[in-house]
């Protein structure tokens, strides 16, 4: 009996493919045991994106298909092309770029794995990118591997007593707010469905989005995007901010119209951005972003913890392992 074909797609960390054949060590010192997978399936796995034609030459005989977050968007189209498709699993709780309709229509089960500790990491990575934006940590640092000392940019400024706009009072959200009432910010807060009860309860005060913008020295946005919040900060928003703040985004590249961004940059409408989410990922050496003055760039590093990689890879062993052996499905989509 031949064995079933599973592909997994956009690896970039090589973290599946480290788990699949050495066995990737835990921070509990215990290894992913991917032998039961091995053992029953062919798994091909791909560390670099694929698209177009090379995405269906990689999928077309798979029986399995295992997606990295929503790299790969997976949708109706490509779906019906893939007649010998039987299972799918994604990594996280929540895939925007997956037709779950379409694999549905087919009886195709999903399954998906835990999150693990990702929006700790995710608060953690917002505010490593206010800090080092706000005291130009890698202006100094270049200036001190070049020789030099300090510059007239050296004169850094303080957080105690600005204003933090935090755009989406969610899990990372509220996180992300509580590091700034630590640091003595005033808390700003708004989002489509947000209260005044809400608000206080998070000890943030609700305002309406256009003064939010004009008040908050910081502005950090943690939405899931929608027709109501998809390219929310577009070029008349970005006007209503202040010359001198900083616009952080952690969440998703939807929420902001990039050429926008780069335009208002290269105009000195706002005074920097921090990114770690982008329109096409990896972000192409061409982009516009890369020329951009005050902005500081990280190359999508949310979710990126050990921790996090270790339930990925532990659950899609998992999942996989229990759909090959035709025993109940763990962490089934509805």
């Amino acid at each position: 009996m031949s064995k079933q074909k599973v592909v997994v797609l956009d690896d970039y960390e090589m973290a599946f493919k480290s788990a699949f054949e050495t066995g990737l060590e835990t921070s509990k010192g215990a290894q992913t045991d991917w032998s039961e997978v091995a053992a029953l399936a062919d798994v091909k796995i791909y560390t670099e994106k694929l698209s177009g034609d090379t995405l269906f030459a990689a999928l077309e005989d798979a029986d399995a298909i295992v997606l990295m977050r929503d790299r790969t968007p997976f949708k109706a189209d490509l779906i019906a092309k893939l007649p010998r498709l039987k299972f799918v699993m994604f990594t996280g709780t929540r895939n925007a770029a997956l037709d779950t309709d379409a694999l549905h229509a087919r009886n195709i089960p999903i399954c998906h794995t835990e999150w693990g500790p990702s929006k700790d990491s995710t608060a953690e990575l917002t505010w490593a990118l206010i800090m080092a934006a706000h005291k130009r940590v890698v202006e100094q640092n270049k200036l001190l591997m070049n020789g030099a000392w300090r510059d007239g940019n050296s004169l850094l400024p303080v957080l105690k007593g600005e204003t933090l706009g935090v755009v989406g009072l969610g899990e990372i959200g509220g996180r992300v707010a509580r590091f700034g009432q630590a640091f003595g910010m005033k808390v700003l807060t708004w989002s489509p469905n947000m209260t005044a009860a809400r608000a206080n309860a998070a000890g943030a005060e609700f305002v309406e989005l256009d003064e939010l913008l004009q008040r908050s020295k910081i502005v950090s946005l943690h939405l899931v995007p929608a027709a109501t919040t998809k390219g929310l900060m577009n070029a008349e928003r970005l006007a209503l901010m202040r010359k001198d703040s900083i616009l952080v985004n952690t969440s998703r590249s939807a929420l902001v119209v990039t050429a926008d961004l780069v335009d208002a940059l290269h105009k000195g409408i706002i005074g920097q951005a921090a990114l770690d989410v982008y329109d096409a990922e990896p972000l192409p050496s061409g982009d516009a972003l890369r020329a951009c003055p005050n902005l500081l760039l990280t190359p999508h590093l949310g979710f990126i913890a050990g921790p996090v990689i270790e339930a990925f890879t532990s659950g899609v062993a998992e999942g996989l392992a229990a759909w090959l052996k035709g025993e109940g499905l763990v962490r089934v989509l509805g």
